[in-house]
């Protein structure tokens, strides 16, 4: 079981994959991530570093100053992009529904995930939401089984 489709290789705020999964309607849907931190602020080692001790060293060897302005230059395009709004943060969100009923509209989630990310593809948003599909399916079962039970209860009563 597994989306059939996946993310395009540029995708925008609200895109929607679908799959079947059984009965259920799996929905997985990309939302924007709430925390405005920048790229440099969420991940330690993003600034490259010529000092062993620091989070983004390089590592030691040959043409290390070069490999040095590289990396710097990359983690410059990398926050350009960012601000551009060229790449943004996100999360993906798996809903369920059942012949139509919405029976978990945030069964799994996601965050922090980075969309049309320099040089990436947008696969790793497709991998996340079928890493997350069987989680969502068990949230879609129990919310079913307690909605069964409360029907039993109120047919009782």
């Amino acid at each position: 079981m597994k989306f059939a489709e996946g993310f395009q290789s540029y995708v925008c705020l609200g895109d929607v994959i679908t799959c079947e999964a059984g009965p259920f309607t799996v929905l997985a849907q990309i939302v924007p991530d709430d925390c405005p931190d920048a790229p440099d602020q969420r991940q330690d080692g993003f600034w490259p570093s010529l000092y062993a001790d620091a989070p983004g060293f390089i590592g030691p060897g040959p043409n290390h100053r070069q490999r040095f302005a590289e990396a710097q230059a990359k983690a410059e395009a990398v926050m350009e992009g960012w601000r551009k709004g060229e790449w943004f943060y996100c999360g993906i969100v798996l809903s369920v529904s059942l012949e139509g009923v919405q029976l978990a509209t945030h069964a799994a989630s996601l965050w922090g995930i980075e969309a049309n990310y320099p040089g990436a593809d947008n696969s790793y948003l497709t991998q996340v939401a079928n890493e997350f599909l069987s989680e969502a399916i068990v949230v879609a079962r129990e919310t079913l089984a307690r909605l069964v039970s409360h029907a039993a209860v109120l047919e009782g009563a």
